[in-house]
């Protein structure tokens, strides 16, 4: 390794020909050194700033990260406390399936019409805002289908505050309970909603004393946790809750500048055949309006339209409340962040900028595992049982990753964490993958360019995953793979018998009558005795009076040859089946 001689600065990704140019040595000797670690890359392909680092180390340089302009950044930091109002409270709703949850905000949608209010909810854009004593709450619309469960996988940094459905029959279920776990990691504020009170079978105290156990004690019990019971049904409880999330909204102070340029999130988006490109966006902060030039994701545009789920044309969207737009140049992702910026060009230069950021991803891939060679591995070695090395960049997800694997394994099949540790791949963890089964699976770490390569030499295979949905699904389609598939008989004809023509070891000929489906040669077949099975065997000859014949259709009578002798009777029903392999699942 070369002295280091110099300091040099380069983004979080930067091309070999382009890292070269700044440290100013010859491209291809930054290629070399790059193939010398296990990375094959060529001029104009990209590297990380964790590659590049490493790279310098090796080349007598020191790489620092240069700091990257930040419009959003620079945006944020400019809010003054003197320049922030309250803004309305964003609510979304959590829990089972079953729960209530469509029914509640229906209910919380009707008492909302002012009297003689015609119309109502005319879209749906994913989000909308009611009125509760001249103040605004805007519920999210969305939880339980795929774009809150994006956002669900950012933290659910969206929402201010969660409502936890537990419905007052059914009692805390699994979803609750990953709702919670949800609400908590995203650090969210929660109101445990105690839905179908007016059920006969309700018990609203089991479902207090569930929630609980889920560390959520309510307040009346000394607890700090805001318990409403409701009847969507009857309306009862609906304006307590409303009034509820007011005080917590209160207490927890919502507030935004609206004097600041708007920033937001895509609560939903789709093409319309109309206005193109369409997105509900979601504002946090700031005033969005007609004629702004936004970033949205990976697209950008100028706002043509903006209008509520009234179909209501707005000018502007003030903090904490939702519109749909149109006007982009493509339709964004679910999720994705929208920025207002000062004209067109800097919009599509901070589109520039992420798409390039994102490059890095080509780098440090999401790994799946590979199915076809770990299976054939395990199946040669008819092991069952997957040995792997399993490290995480938090406890939380190393004991609930640990925790899902125990759920997904049973008796045929499962996976064994040898090594649970915290922190990125080490070449302690390379050794002990040797012991197993030269697997390790990481999840939200980094594999270091010297660690990748004595993995290689040690073939070991390094799968890395960022979302743990994904990480999960791979492993128990694999371990899916690995169940013995059920063998299932599906009955193609049934044969009344008639008559026993010849009887001798190792052969016998009947005759009868075809009752159900056809009977045919080389079928296997089953003798049942009204409900036993007498034996089994296979049909070697069919004869259809005095004509051998491939097979004999349903009502007409035949005679056939089995393969071995069994204790037939006249009367016994002989059935025709076929044999099928179904693959199984987790």
């Amino acid at each position: 390794m070369t002295e280091k001689t110099d300091i040099k600065r380069i983004p979080e990704v930067i091309t070999v020909g382009e890292f070269a140019r700044i440290l100013g040595i010859p491209v291809a000797k930054v290629i070399s050194e790059l193939m010398k670690n296990g990375v094959m890359a060529t001029i104009n392909e990209y590297i990380d700033f964790e590659t590049a680092e490493i790279m310098g180390e090796y080349l007598g340089f020191e790489i620092e990260k240069a700091e990257e302009e930040a419009k959003h950044s620079k945006q944020e930091s400019k809010i003054a406390e003197a320049n922030l109002i309250p803004r309305p409270p964003i609510v979304a709703v959590l829990g089972h399936v079953d729960h209530g949850k469509t029914s509640l905000l229906d209910a919380i949608r009707e008492t909302n019409v002012v009297s003689g209010e015609s119309g109502g909810i005319t879209q749906h854009i994913g989000a909308y805002s009611i009125e509760k004593n001249g103040r605004k709450i805007t519920f999210l619309d969305t939880p339980g289908h795929a774009a809150f469960e994006a956002m669900r996988r950012q933290g659910a940094e969206v929402t201010d505050i969660a409502l936890i459905l537990v419905a007052a029959d059914d009692g805390v279920k699994p979803q609750t309970v990953e709702a919670v776990n949800h609400a908590k990691k995203a650090g969210t504020p929660m109101i445990v909603v105690i839905t179908k009170i007016d059920k006969p079978e309700a018990d609203v105290n089991r479902a207090k004393q569930q929630i609980a156990e889920l560390g959520l004690n309510p307040e009346e019990w000394g607890g700090d946790t805001s318990v409403a019971e409701v009847s969507s049904k009857t309306k009862e409880g609906i304006d307590d809750l409303l009034d509820l999330i007011l005080v917590m909204s209160d207490i927890t102070e919502f507030k935004a500048d609206p004097g600041m340029p708007a920033s937001g999130v895509v609560i939903e988006s789709h093409m319309d055949h109309g206005k193109g490109p369409v997105a509900t966006i979601l504002v946090k902060n700031g005033t969005l309006r007609i004629g702004d030039y936004v970033a949205v994701g990976e697209t950008y545009g100028k706002i043509r339209s903006m209008e509520d789920h009234r179909k209501k044309r707005l000018k502007e969207v003030l903090p904490g409340a939702p519109a749909r737009i149109s006007g982009l140049k493509s339709v964004p992702k679910v999720s994705d962040l929208l920025q207002v910026f000062n004209d067109e060009k800097e919009a599509k230069a901070e589109i520039e900028n992420i798409k390039r950021t994102k490059k890095i991803s080509s780098l440090s891939k999401v790994k799946k595992i590979g199915f076809d060679e770990l299976s054939q591995s395990m199946r040669e070695s008819e092991k069952k049982e997957l040995n792997i090395v399993l490290k995480a960049d938090v406890r939380g997800s190393l004991d609930a990753i640990c925790e899902a694997f125990k759920k997904i394994s049973n008796s045929e099949v499962g996976v064994k964490v040898v090594l649970a540790k915290v922190g990125n791949v080490t070449e302690n963890d390379i050794q002990m993958a040797k012991s197993a089964d030269n697997i390790i699976i990481g999840f939200n770490v980094q594999v270091p360019v010297n660690i990748n390569q004595l993995a290689k030499n040690e073939k070991v295979k390094i799968y890395t995953y960022k979302i743990i949905y994904e990480l999960l699904d791979d492993a128990k389609n694999l371990l899916s793979d690995l169940l013995p598939p059920e063998i299932k008989e599906m009955t193609l004809g049934k044969l009344k018998v008639l008559k026993i023509f010849k009887s001798k070891k190792g052969q016998m000929v009947i005759g009868g009558e075809v009752k159900e489906g056809k009977i045919e040669k080389g079928a296997d077949v089953r003798v049942m005795r009204s409900k036993e099975e007498v034996g089994r065997a296979n049909i070697i000859l069919v004869k259809r009076e005095k004509d051998e014949v491939r097979e004999v259709q349903v009502g007409s009578q035949c005679g056939i040859s089995l393969d071995k002798e069994l204790p037939i009777e006249e009367g016994d029903m002989v059935e025709s089946y076929r044999t099928e392999q179904v693959k199984r699942t987790l």
